[in-house]
């Protein structure tokens, strides 16, 4: 016969073991968010020839780590040196927390154009929206931008090594933030990220939300990743950012630069 001991003992065991499970399955969908760029290819041009530098990216917290296999690769300093901030204070004001449950209803003209300024701390940077090719994406961003959800957030991520992106989005500043909801791809097809593109970070397949990259140089990437928008003004904005370089001095960590998006607006014309 079993004990009201035993019984209460057991009942613990099977509480402890729920509580471990539940963090385990937290653990990994906060990695599957954090999962910005994976396995991305990028040609790199050295002495003598052509090496490929294969450099998986992940954003935040204990997962961050760029790793970089090609000939003569280098082994980055855990601290980089401090660099003077190219950027100003940024405007009083908090990040948003708000979230949503399913993706906004779609109101975007897909024949409209559409141009969005991201008024940052270290310059004006003024986007024209593809609507046509990606219109649940570009509903999104206006969607977001309209309820002051980009406002106040700092643009987290810069990589500097083998890819050559800035990353914003996510006003809990971590990587692995989001409205909510998910988007599905949209314009994969024979996708190109130039210098000025701009398209959606994401975890996988079908998992965009608010995080949203710029190439401030011509990347090789998958064609895995949306993309909505090609900047117009303001690339010289970004690539002072990246000139700072990162906190990391890895190449692939928070900006050195204090980039925060005081304000983003997206209108129609």
């Amino acid at each position: 016969m079993v004990s009201k001991d035993q019984r209460r003992r057991q009942l613990a065991r099977d509480n402890y073991q729920k509580w471990q499970q539940r963090r385990a399955d937290q653990r990994f969908r906060s990695r599957r968010r954090n999962l910005v760029i994976a396995a991305a290819v990028a040609v790199a041009l050295v002495a003598g020839g052509v090496s490929w530098a294969t450099i998986s990216l992940v954003s935040g917290g204990d997962d961050a780590n760029a790793e970089a296999s090609a000939t003569g690769s280098a082994t980055a300093s855990a601290s980089a040196s401090k660099v003077p901030d190219p950027c100003k204070k940024a405007e009083k004001g908090s990040p948003s927390k708000k979230q949503w449950s399913k993706e906004p209803a779609l109101t975007v003209d897909a024949k409209g154009k559409y141009t969005a300024t991201l008024e940052t701390t270290c310059g004006k940077i003024t986007i024209e929206l593809d609507a046509a090719k990606a219109p649940h994406t570009v509903n999104s961003f206006a969607f977001l931008a309209g309820q002051g959800y980009f406002d106040h957030s700092k643009c987290h991520r810069l990589v500097t090594m083998g890819l050559y992106v800035l990353q914003c989005g996510d006003p809990t500043g971590t990587g692995s933030g989001g409205p909510g909801y998910t988007l599905k791809d949209e314009n994969l097809k024979g996708a190109k990220y130039t210098a000025g593109t701009v398209a959606m970070a994401n975890a996988g397949p079908n998992t965009g939300g608010s995080q949203f990259f710029i190439s401030y140089e011509n990347n090789e990437l998958p064609a895995s990743y949306t993309p909505f928008g090609k900047i117009t003004s303001g690339l010289d904005v970004v690539k002072k950012i990246a000139q700072a370089g990162d906190q990391t001095g890895s190449g692939d960590g928070p900006p050195n630069a204090t980039v925060v998006l005081n304000q983003v607006n997206v209108v129609k014309s």
